[in-house]
């Protein structure tokens, strides 16, 4: 159909009419237009940004065959579970996935999975790749091909393999072999174990872990080689995997996880841990397998982000509502001016349908460019707040490109704002008389009280909805700064973490703690170290160790534990309160011995702890021997700030049972981080070049930690500040046309004898009733609102007064600083002069 014959179209030749005309009306006030677009593009593109977010993370589907006929293999509702937890997706033992893969009937092919962050470096400072391992079915079962070599089959992953090769990511392939072909062939190592790559796997697959990238994927079997002595592949109480598979076809969800629920018996009794205890068998046994959807995958992004972004998204929305008040009050300011052309279209015979659609029309351009425009920006906001969330070696990797949903999520908001701010105003210029607009002697109808009351409530709406962002921002940014001044318990500031794997050097057990003493003791002696110790758990790391205190034969309760070395806490700058430190005397043979906290001593002993002693529970097996407290340290936090403070145990690295070949060490300088780095790592390979070491700073460990927050308070301080300089600009409008309304009714009160002042009171009158009312309903909605964010909030409640009454104070401030600059000017009116404007 050519464009000469859709033109014919009645309802289209109108339609093409009305927005020529609009266009031609926003080209003659460029100003309005400018002002209009942008305020539309700011709302819409925060919006659609944090939308695109969600819909990466949340929505999309992994990019694999048929992704709705996945589901996951997991226990249902485990609220316990005990043992050793390792890597990213730590729901199965190996044992278990091996009885699943076995037992099950429910799927056409099943796969297994997991992820940690091996070393590709040969010695020195570390090179980390993020390592899945993977069943030998993961690839064929997902529907993903090789994009060069091959992937893994069943073959591959057999008892027993040494090296089975390694399938890398497309993006590993371009950034470490530059796309090129000939990397099929080629070897990597991990952990210093050579590697066969063997495949490519497309540039859209990442992994089924949305918002994370996989660098190599190596099959289960070659754990133990890896692992040596530490391997879990044969511990029943060892989670490192999680698994999953692809439904047969006509199976769903519920067939499968009945299937499932029937031999979860015997799958959890072939697999019960002998290390567990009576109260441990019984919690094991009763665990129930079951299927879960896994179209979407799996994503710690998705876990951790999620809340936080539909919450952004509802104060994006109050943002976008603010503003759409604010054009409804510009275009029936617009409209006085029209009213004059509209009444004698009126009075010509247009119908009034007919005029509403025309003044729509020229909303809906508005509201279309704003959409572009925001767009365009959700662009570049997206990827920034990607960047805000992304940590020094933890990338964060997700599809930020248009789909149906962004696209449709953005058309609905242009329509939606359209109506927001394009109905009301039209509605009322076409309800007026056209005899009273030619008899109104120039003042048109909108100065009425009613045209006026309409202004007024979209104020009134305006510093309610303001006040609402103003006060979140407030929570948000005042409960970051109390995590940030939170007392940790040590001194994080001039601490580096080292971690240390000296694998390579093939230490026998007997001689490793003697080794890391010696270590330390080299350590100690670089130019800048200031103090040097070695700890198994480092704080704010998020791993833990937590077991059960015995005394006097009972059980007592949970406490946090970990072991150190002598002067591990002159290091940390936690102060010991009462017996001594860590030392020579503590060794394999001697008595054993542990420093505790005071919260430890308060809830367990009751008193002066020092001379003591307690038990571990260790399960089954020989009697925990008898530990004696020998000091008693300040409360510090373990797992992050947020968390309480909790019972700790700490015990000397001398006495552990099962030494190691790696250890964190951390050391107190005064030096600049990258001056200390440099040091250290001269330190270490003046020891051995075939120790692998990984630095970190500590205090950029913390605030990595608290990156959610720092999300919270940056984007709803700059939504709450881009709503109040909205809210300010609508009582400036309003007062302003105020002023400019009753022109002649200053001049005649000020040549009756009203003084300045008298002029000033009054507008100033107007303008604080506005801002009472508004405050009066935004103080409601924000006590309310602020519920849905309690989760987020640290050491504040959601209806903090300080906070409340800060943002109320200083929205009222700016706002009536907005309103006191009409209200200057019609108290400097000259009243002859505004008498003749009537």
């Amino acid at each position: 159909m050519d464009g000469g014959v859709w033109m014919k179209i009645p309802w289209l030749d109108t339609l093409w009419q009305d927005l020529r005309y609009g266009a031609r009306l926003l080209r003659a006030n460029p100003g309005f237009t400018a002002v209009a677009i942008l305020s539309l593009a700011l709302g819409i593109g925060a919006n659609t940004a944090i939308f695109q977010l969600l819909d990466a993370v949340r929505m999309r589907s992994l990019p694999v065959q048929d992704p709705q006929d996945l589901a996951f293999i997991r226990i249902a509702d485990r609220n316990w579970a005990s043992g050793s937890f390792n890597g990213y997706y730590s729901q199965l033992t190996n044992p278990m996935w091996e009885q699943i893969r076995q037992q099950q009937q429910g799927f056409s092919g099943v796969f297994a999975f997991g992820g940690e962050r091996l070393n590709l470096a040969r010695g020195g400072e570390a090179k980390n790749a993020e390592v899945m391992w993977v069943s030998g079915g993961f690839f064929n079962v997902l529907g993903v091909p090789p994009l060069l070599g091959r992937v893994f089959t069943q073959a591959d992953d057999q008892r027993g393999c040494s090296t089975a090769g390694a399938v890398i990511s497309y993006s590993f392939w371009q950034r470490s072999y530059g796309g090129d072909p000939s990397a099929i062939g080629k070897t990597l190592t991990l952990e210093s174990h050579p590697f066969e790559i063997v495949g490519v796997t497309p540039a859209n697959f990442h992994g089924i872990d949305v918002g994370k990238s996989y660098d190599v994927a190596i099959p289960i079997c070659v754990e133990p080689v890896l692992r040596g002595e530490y391997s879990y592949l044969d511990k029943r109480n060892y989670w490192w995997l999680s698994a999953g598979g692809r439904l047969k076809p006509g199976m769903p969800l519920e067939r499968a996880t009945a299937q499932l629920q029937a031999i979860s018996a015997a799958v959890f009794q072939a697999t019960l841990p002998p290390q567990y205890g009576p109260e441990g068998i019984k919690h094991f046994l009763a665990y129930k397998l079951g299927a879960f959807p896994a179209a979407n995958g799996v994503s710690q992004l998705r876990k951790q982000y999620e809340s936080p972004l539909w919450l952004l998204l509802g104060i994006a929305g109050l943002v976008l509502l603010i503003a759409c008040a604010n054009l409804a009050n510009l275009i029936l300011a617009r409209a006085s001016a029209r009213e004059r052309e509209i009444s004698v279209r009126l009075a010509l015979g247009a119908s009034r349908p007919r005029l509403i659609r025309q003044l729509l029309a020229e909303s809906m351009l508005l509201a279309v460019l704003g959409a572009l425009g925001g767009v365009l920006l959700a662009q570049f906001v997206s990827r920034f707040l990607i960047r805000l969330i992304t940590t020094e070696g933890h990338t964060i990797v997700v599809n930020l490109g248009l789909d149906w949903r962004l696209l449709g999520f953005t058309a609905a908001l242009a329509m939606l704002t359209c109506i927001l701010f394009g109905l009301t105003p039209a509605l009322r210029a076409t309800r007026m008389s056209p005899a009273l607009v030619m008899n109104a002697s120039g003042r048109g109808l909108t100065a009425t009280r009613e045209r006026f009351g309409v202004r007024r409530v979209l104020v009134i709406t305006q510093i309610a909805l303001s006040l609402v962002l103003v006060a979140g921002a407030l929570l948000f940014v005042f409960s970051l700064r109390n995590l940030l001044s939170v007392d940790a318990g040590f001194n994080q500031t001039g601490v580096m973490v080292v971690d240390v794997d000296f694998s390579k050097l093939k230490i026998p057990k007997e001689q490793r703690f003697d080794y890391k003493r010696q270590l330390l003791d080299r350590l100690r002696g670089v130019p800048g170290v200031e103090s040097a110790a070695t700890v198994s758990i480092v704080p704010m790391s998020g791993n833990g160790w937590n077991q059960q205190v015995v005394l006097d034969g009972q059980k007592k309760g949970d406490s946090l534990m970990n072991r150190v070395s002598p002067g591990y806490f002159k290091t940390m700058g936690t102060p010991l309160l009462a017996g001594r430190d860590f030392g020579d005397q503590d060794t394999p043979n001697s008595p054993k011995t542990a420093i505790v906290n005071e919260l430890f001593a308060k809830k367990y002993i009751g008193g002066n702890p020092i001379g003591k002693t307690f038990h571990i529970d260790v399960g089954v097996g020989e009697p925990d021997p008898a530990i004696e407290i020998v000091g008693i340290v300040r409360d510090s936090k373990y797992y992050d700030l947020r968390s309480d403070f909790e019972p700790t145990a700490f015990f000397p690295e001398a006495q552990d049972r099962q030494p190691d070949e790696f250890t964190d060490v951390v050391v107190r300088s005064s030096m600049s981080g990258s001056a200390l780095m440099g040091a250290l790592r001269h330190g270490f390979e003046e020891i051995s070049p075939a120790i692998s070491i990984e630095f970190h700073v500590l205090t950029t460990w913390i605030r990595d930690g608290m990156l959610k927050e720092r999300l919270m308070a940056t984007l709803s301080g700059f939504f709450g500040l881009l709503a109040g300089v909205l809210a300010t600009i609508g009582l400036y409008g309003v007062i302003s046309y105020m002023v400019a309304r009753r022109t002649s009714e200053i001049g005649i009160r000020m040549a009756l004898g009203a003084t300045p002042a008298n002029v000033l009171s009054m507008v100033l009158r107007e303008a604080m009733r506005l801002l009472l009312i508004g405050v009066a309903v935004g103080t409601l909605l924000a006590a309310a609102a602020a519920q849905t964010a309690k989760a987020l909030l640290y050491g504040l409640k959601p209806y903090d007064p300080f906070t409340l009454a800060v943002a109320v104070l200083t929205l009222g401030v700016v706002a009536i600083a907005a309103s006191f600059l009409p209200a200057r000017r019609a108290a400097g009116l000259e009243p002859m002069a505004a008498l003749r404007e009537e």
